[in-house]
């Protein structure tokens, strides 16, 4: 299958395309970090909107972290596939600890990104949510549910590619979601980009930075 995108800033400038209607500094560019942070950060310099990181960490399952159960974004929103967890018999305070282990992770990185102040206000606001490619879709669902609770309106998913399926089910969360390609079969985020290089902490801290430094006239 070939790849759809160059890289996630050439996906950044195709996805600000689609977002035209948003442009202006009242909107609020959300990535999730890390990938999605690169491509945020490219599509608040196209709109002139404000650029910032809202924190999701997936729930993983025992013995593989990185298969999603759920996941948890800041401001204490956490999202369980309960279905799956009765049906493999995890133990809910297995789900709980592991719950608290990611919130203590995104309490360190807010610190890390952002020096620990809070997101921007949202109420009344459009804001964009960011990501570099939706698989299962728990961590944008959180991410979701934790900007509407801010206030915020409307609310926009944006990301280059994601499963048909998981569109459908993130659609209803969301007061528009804008992606440029449902490719079938879809098995992992990095198959449909050429270059898909691991983003460093460093990177989300240079890129966060750089947006909030105003730019010479």
């Amino acid at each position: 299958m070939p790849a759809l995108f160059k890289n996630r800033v050439a996906a950044g400038r195709d996805l600000a395309l689609a977002l035209e209607s948003y442009r202006g500094p009242a909107t609020l560019v959300l990535g999730l970090p890390r990938g999605g942070v690169v491509v945020a950060a490219e599509v608040a310099q196209i709109l002139g909107a404000e650029l910032n990181a809202i924190v999701t960490r997936k729930v993983g399952a025992p013995g593989n972290p990185e298969y999603a159960l759920g996941a948890v974004a800041e401001g204490g929103v956490v999202v369980l596939n309960d279905r799956e967890i009765d049906e493999y018999g995890i133990s809910r305070a297995f789900i709980q600890q592991e719950v608290n282990r990611q919130e203590e992770e995104i309490r360190r990185r807010v610190q890390l990104y952002r020096d620990g102040a809070p997101l921007p206000t949202m109420r009344d606001r459009p804001v964009l949510v960011v990501d570099d490619g939706v698989a299962t879709g728990y961590t944008m669902l959180a991410a979701l549910r934790a900007v509407k609770q801010q206030g915020a309106h409307p609310v926009v998913m944006a990301t280059p590619v994601t499963p048909i399926g998981t569109l459908e089910r993130l659609e209803t969360e969301c007061d528009n979601a804008v992606v440029l390609a449902t490719p079938e079969p879809f098995y992992a985020v990095g198959l449909f980009y050429e270059d898909f290089a691991q983003v460093s902490d460093r990177d989300v801290i240079r890129l966060l930075k750089a947006a909030r430094t105003p730019r010479a006239a």
